[in-house]
């Protein structure tokens, strides 16, 4: 098989110990390319520096975190810039909207995202949107902003058919993890009534493991468990939901 992980935090400290066991792992399941997405300016310089180590499989994303949104944000959004002006990144992410944590901030989340999807418009960069609480927020966002060159991804995607399909229709992608595989997800019954060409898998390493690993650190290799549930979903072998999910991603990520 040949996966793309779409959405993957390897730079982070629970990778530290154990990073080239776990993607030589991943590697001998077929995963090829790893999309690294930012969170702020305290993990910046590790996710360049691990994607600089490993340029032919890990690729880097720039943007920030909604949850590291706070009133300081303008001086983050700097920061971020300042990367976009000087480094090559796949995409503008993870931004968007969290108001599963905390609300005190969401007036700065909105316009922390609306400024770096007018980046990503100008960048001609894809937006990897985290919507945790926030899809339909995010969705109207987007309607203000307009859609004309502006595509992406919606990362982790929990949403409802009707929200997915309103998705779909502006042209943008869904990211599926292990969530999928969660007895009381919701997201099977959607996936089959989607079309197959505007769906993407991730791990979101280390979190959201799939089943049979719940409640553990999330590793690399175990986006298989993603794409052999879709695989069940579509009623394909695993190597062509693989195939199918690999080409979307280079449909998507352009400087892949």
């Amino acid at each position: 098989m040949n996966i793309i992980d779409t959405h993957i935090h390897l730079y982070l400290p629970e990778f530290k110990d154990d990073l080239p066991k776990l993607f030589d792992e991943a590697i001998q399941v077929g995963v090829s390319k790893f999309l690294l997405p930012a969170i702020d300016s305290t993990t910046h310089e590790h996710l360049l520096s691990l994607t600089s180590s490993y340029p032919s499989h890990f690729y880097p994303m720039m943007g920030l975190h909604p949850t590291s949104v706070n009133q300081n944000y303008m001086d983050e959004l700097a920061i971020v810039q300042h990367y976009l002006k000087n480094y090559s990144f796949v995409a503008i992410g993870e931004i968007g909207i969290d108001l599963y944590w905390d609300k005190t901030f969401e007036k700065q989340q909105r316009e922390a995202f609306k400024i770096q999807a007018q980046w990503a418009r100008e960048m001609s960069l894809p937006l990897v949107i985290h919507s945790r609480n926030s899809l339909d927020i995010i969705v109207g966002l987007l309607d203000e902003l307009g859609y004309k060159g502006l595509e992406g991804v919606f990362h982790c995607f929990s949403g409802t058919l009707e929200q997915a399909l309103h998705v779909i229709s502006k042209g943008f992608y869904l990211g599926i993890g292990g969530v999928v595989t969660y007895k009381n997800s919701s997201l099977p019954s959607i996936i089959a009534q989607l079309p197959h060409d505007y769906i993407l898998v991730e791990t979101d390493a280390p979190y959201l493991p799939p089943v049979p690993y719940r409640g553990k650190r999330n590793l690399p290799a175990w986006i298989e468990f993603t794409v052999k549930k879709l695989a069940e979903i579509w009623k394909v072998l695993p190597e062509e939901a693989a195939k199918i999910t690999t080409e979307n991603a280079l449909r998507l990520f352009k400087k892949l």
